[in-house]
This record gives C-alpha cells, structure tokens and sequence, in this order.
C-alpha cells in the first residue's frame, strides 16, 4: 500500500509564495513588445489609451497581452502617472566642465523625483537617430537633449514618430520637442560686450562657438549688435573660428594674441575657450588683465578654478537640466498632449570676477 506524503502547513505556504513568484514574473513588456513585433514604448501607449497607434498594432498588443497574461508593471504604469518614469540624458559635448553641471542637475531632480536616469553618451554612435531608437525600443520614456542633439531634426522626428517626450536644453535648429529650456544668449553676449566696452576697450577679438550650433550663431550676433550699436568696428582679424573645446580656444588665442596689432580684450564664447585664452596669454608673457581682458560664458567650475578667475555668463545650467527632467516627469505623470509645446526662459547673471580690467591706456588716462 502506498502513503502520499503528508503536506505541512509551512510547505503550503511556501508553495503559495513560489505560486506568487511565478505568476509575477510570467511576462514583461518586452515580451510583449516581441510577441506584438512592436516597441515597448508602443506597447506602453496602448495599454495606457494613447494615441498615434494604427489599429492593426493596437490589436496585436492587445492579443500579446491576453495571449501572455500580462499585468502592467511599475515602468510601464509610468506613464499612466503611478510609477518610476525613465528618462534618458543624451549627449555630445567636448566641454567636460559644462557636461558636470549638466549632469549633476538632472541627477539631483531625478532623484528627488524617483525618476530613472540614463546617461548616454553620442561619442561612439556616428548615427545619434539610431542610438535614440534602440533607447525608445528600450522603453524610454522621454529624452533630454543638449546641443547639438537639439540641432538634430531625425533625432526629434523619431522621438515624437515614437510617442516619446523631448526637452531641448538650449535653443536648437530642429523642430518637434515638446519643451525648450534656455537662456537669452543674444541678450547674454550683448550685455557681455557692452561690459567690456564700458570697461574702455574698442579692439575686442571673440572666439566662436562650434558653427553647427545654435548657441554659437546668437552669442556671435550678441558681439556684433553691442559693437554695432557702440560704434566700434568688428575686425574680421579678431573673430575667429573656436569649437568650445579647450584645444580650439588655445589655437583661436595664439591667433589673437600673435596678431601684428593685438586685442586688448577677448570674449571667448565659452569657459573652456576662455581658460584656454588665459594659458596662451601667460605663456606668451602677457598678464591677465593687466595686458589683456579674457572673459567667458557659462559660468562651469572651470571659470572659478583658475587664476584669475573669470568674468563670464552665468547660465544656470544645474536649473535648467533639473527643469527639463521636472518637464518630462510631469508630462508624463499627467498625460500631457504631445502637441503642447512649453517654453522656459531662465535669467542670467554677468558675472564679475578677476579677469578684466580697463586696458592700460585707459588707465594711465584716468590717473
């Protein structure tokens, strides 16, 4: 005769918790983004009731779903304004010291916000459409893009093809995202100039930023307008071409500061460049400022970690990235339609430091 083994009250229950681990764990998104042969972003927005979903995938999703027993987990309920949103931060910026200040103000939000950060370098993916892509098939949720990915219009076609959210952290070439966060940059290096012309200089040399960006195109038309509007000429001499990296403001400086007929001023369109003015100057046994003024924009770490400090810009960037990752969150959080476009415009700060100084003419005369 045989005996079936007698089940203990804790073998129940320890049947009962390996049951509920295996009926929490039957499927996820992505399988049935699989089963659906479609993204996980497309599968979030129908199972949240978004829009822009032909009808023949909205039905294989929702055969995916009841084929896989699919129960909507914490990501995927983000955006139905319960769960973790994922975010990811992309970019392609030589200028490490902007990229820091960036960085640490969408990691603070994000942490506050309970959001999920991912930080995704462009260096090593030529094609920046085709690194978003697999983000968006990876069930991202939004995406916050610095210049020049702001500059990229297949970046922010297939976002918004995607149903996904883009925030613009400085004014861009491209169209489509849903929020931009910026500063006045023309106003910004037209007060600048105007700084340094009150200070008594007229043959002011001005490094550009990288030509394919926004940014470097107003900051450029700020310098000329406050030297307009002055009376001054702007010599072609003295305008020349930077990339915001500290390499190109060192090539930019020596080609100032080896001119036949120098500028007693240099208004570099980023710290980096400024910095790198500063060096070139010192090593060519000029004084920073007693011989020349070099002032910067951004206000990086960078602008106060050498000597002498830099006047520059202030651009609150730390702010600006957190209000994007807020941006993103909320819209997300609130189901927010994609076509709602906002616009946040921040103030700026000059700020003044030890860079600059009347140039020495102007100097003896008001002794």
């Amino acid at each position: 005769m045989s005996t079936r083994p007698s089940t203990t009250s804790h073998d129940r229950k320890t049947d009962r918790k390996r049951s509920s681990r295996r009926s929490t764990t039957v499927s996820t998104i992505a399988d049935v983004a699989r089963e659906a042969r479609c993204s996980p972003m497309t599968v979030s927005r129908v199972i949240n009731g978004g829009g822009n979903v032909r009808d023949t995938t909205r039905d294989q999703v929702m055969e995916a779903v009841r084929k896989l027993n699919y129960k909507p987990n914490r990501a995927a309920r983000s955006l139905a304004g319960g769960g973790q949103i994922r975010i990811a931060l992309v970019f392609d910026n030589p200028s490490a010291s902007y990229l820091a200040e960036f960085l640490m103000g969408a990691l603070e939000e994000a942490t506050r916000r309970d959001v999920h950060l991912e930080v995704q370098s462009c260096d090593n993916s030529p094609d920046h459409a085709d690194l978003v892509k697999k983000m968006t098939e990876g069930g991202i949720n939004g995406f916050i893009l610095p210049p020049p990915l702001c500059d990229d219009q297949r970046v922010l076609d297939l976002i918004r093809e995607e149903g996904g959210t883009a925030i613009a952290v400085g004014r861009g070439k491209a169209t489509g995202a849903q929020g931009t966060v910026l500063i006045d940059e023309f106003q910004a290096a037209y007060d600048m100039t105007r700084h340094i012309i009150g200070l008594g200089h007229e043959r002011i040399g001005f490094i550009i930023g990288n030509p394919d960006q926004v940014a470097s195109a107003r900051r450029l038309e700020g310098f000329r307008s406050a030297m307009d509007d002055a009376g001054l000429e702007v010599h072609d001499e003295l305008v020349t071409q930077g990339y915001f990296t500290y390499r190109s403001g060192m090539l930019a400086a020596e080609k100032l500061l080896n001119a036949a007929v120098k500028p007693t001023a240099i208004f570099a369109s980023n710290d980096d460049m400024a910095a790198a003015s500063v060096a070139v100057a010192h090593r060519l046994h000029l004084d920073v400022p007693n011989d020349v003024t070099v002032c910067g924009f951004d206000d990086t770490d960078l602008a106060s970690s050498i000597w002498p400090e830099l006047t520059t810009i202030r651009q609150p960037i730390r702010e600006m990235t957190a209000k994007a990752v807020s941006m993103i969150a909320e819209r997300a959080r609130h189901k927010r339609p994609a076509a709602e476009e906002e616009t946040v415009i921040f103030p700026y700060t000059l700020v003044r430091r030890n860079s600059d100084t009347s140039p020495r003419g102007e100097r003896k005369k008001s002794a």
